[in-house]
């Protein structure tokens, strides 16, 4: 778990480095250059809707192990506007509520029995 915990550390953080100059170098300017690029129909926007379906995907998931409960569609909402770096975060600060327990961290400790 001690691994997994340092991947998600250094997930949070390289992302977190490349959004800073990324926004820093050309703004907030994200929504009309991803859907953009899908409109064009080449390889960008290709990768751009797959990542876009795991975003929801991830969305989903966050959402349904919180048993669909108001904070979890919000948390699921942030999920899928916050990518990698939300879910980098949420999965650090659940590891640590579930004490480890993988089971309890992927499906939720409501339905674990």
């Amino acid at each position: 778990m001690n691994a997994f915990r340092m991947f998600l550390v250094a997930v949070f953080v390289v992302i977190a480095g490349y959004t800073l100059v990324v926004v820093t170098s050309h703004g907030l300017n994200l929504l009309p250059v991803f859907f953009g690029d899908m409109t064009r129909m080449q390889w960008p926007g290709q990768f751009n809707l797959d990542f876009m379906c795991m975003l929801l995907l991830s969305g989903l998931w966050v959402s349904w192990r919180h048993q669909f409960s108001v904070t979890g569609v919000m948390l699921g909402l942030v999920a899928v506007f916050g990518g990698a770096l939300f879910l980098s975060a949420y999965l650090f600060v659940e590891s640590f509520r579930t004490r480890g327990d993988v089971r309890k961290l992927l499906v939720g400790a409501a339905r674990v029995m």
